[in-house]
């Protein structure tokens, strides 16, 4: 009978994360594929979890979120942006950022809607845009610099746009965009009365002094805008899915009517413990951003000294090189053939693309693990340069 998935799910099969984690397990090579961080977040934070379990904090939370962990959300917004939220109105918790994102989408999106996004794209967009029948509209960010290129951006927008899916710092390319870039897009979503839905959960993992810019601070865009994040990242709990969304309080209770029949709650026992943690101090910010740019950079050398053009990045857990002299022709089978070659596992970054000449020896490696994972990784890859050089 074939497949009986939906048309419009037709091209989105098993997540190039899923496939190369199993790839990873099956095989004994190291994972730097999948995002995830092998160390765990502030024991203060665990300590919360395991208090708000004993305490018998385990059936469903209220619907919009626990109320500590909604008014950690607003005073977190405040501390380091000066945005003022109301917490009870203005603030949803999801199941991580990924629910917040479709949450948003579905509720704003229908049939003949253009959402604006830039590739490569984590592949969560694509599947949602899908999912709420609406139409992807790309502007491409191209290797090694990821410069928004600003004609192309400017002809993504049309008379049908109704929102701009952003992601800053940006995952694949480790981007953190310039506060001009985001001036642009805030200029062509208020042109086009847009709303704009900002994926921002790599906010506190940014490097080398770079500044993160929330897009709902720049003028004009406070009530245009849907904040994104979640403590997966910043506080090493990807397996917790505690995310939130922020913003005009309509659009807030629209993504609420949405969200409250895909997971109704979650993470309950999770939430309070999250609270506590976004008020923890400057200090344990600082200190996660510092192990991760030297990491990023313990990584950035060893991939540039087996020969590889690499890009650099500001943020996030990840960073992209090309490996074509490694002996990679397609960014995908080469990938899938890493384990094998060289006991690594990255992922292929044309997979996030529309334009299958965008990227197309391109991977992504994962830096958020141990010093020790990251070294046996590069001694790994070594290898695999000398096996290609003869």
């Amino acid at each position: 009978m074939g497949s009986p998935l939906v048309s419009r799910m037709q091209s989105f099969g098993t997540t190039i994360f899923a496939e190369m984690s199993a790839l990873a397990a099956s095989t004994g090579a190291v994972n730097l594929g999948q995002g995830f961080p092998d160390t765990d977040g502030p024991q203060a934070m665990l300590d919360a979890a395991k208090a708000a379990i004993d305490g018998g904090r385990n059936q469903y939370p209220p619907g919009p979120g626990v109320p500590e962990l909604l008014t950690a959300v607003a005073a977190h917004q405040e501390r380091f942006y000066g945005i003022r939220l109301d917490p009870a109105s203005q603030v949803l918790v999801t199941a991580g950022a990924t629910e917040a994102i479709a949450a948003t989408v579905l509720a704003l999106c229908e049939p003949g809607d253009e959402v604006v996004t830039f590739e490569p794209y984590y592949d969560s967009y694509a599947a949602t845009i899908a999912l709420a029948g609406a139409t992807r509209r790309t502007s491409v960010l191209r290797f090694p610099d990821f410069a928004v290129d600003e004609e192309s951006l400017r002809a993504a927008f049309t008379p049908r746009t109704r929102l701009v899916l952003l992601n800053t710092p940006h995952n694949p390319t480790g981007k953190v965009f310039t506060r001009a870039e985001l001036e642009l897009v805030a200029s062509l979503a208020r042109e086009h009365d847009a709303w704009v839905v900002t994926d921002e959960v790599y906010e506190h993992l940014v490097f080398d002094g770079a500044e993160h810019v929330p897009m709902a601070t720049l003028p004009g865009m406070a009530e245009r805008t849907i904040t994104v994040s979640s403590a997966g990242k910043t506080f090493s709990a990807t397996g917790w899915k505690v995310g939130w969304l922020s913003g005009p309080a309509e659009a807030v209770a629209a993504a609420r009517t949405v969200k409250q029949f895909l997971t109704f709650v979650a993470s309950g026992p999770f939430q309070p413990a999250v609270a506590l943690a976004l008020g923890l101090g400057d200090d344990v910010y600082d200190d996660i951003a510092a192990s991760l740019q030297r990491k990023r950079d313990l990584l950035c050398e060893a991939l540039g000294d087996l020969g590889l053009d690499v890009s650099r990045p500001q943020g996030t857990y990840f960073v992209i090189a090309d490996a074509a002299p490694l002996g990679a022709v397609d960014g995908l089978e080469f990938a899938r053939r890493l384990p094998s070659l060289a006991g690594v596992v990255g992922v292929p970054v044309s997979v996030f693309h529309d334009d299958p000449e965008a990227a197309r020896t391109l991977i992504r490696f994962a830096f958020c693990k141990q010093d020790s994972v990251l070294h046996e990784a590069t001694r790994r890859l070594a290898g695999a340069r000398e096996g290609a050089a003869h």
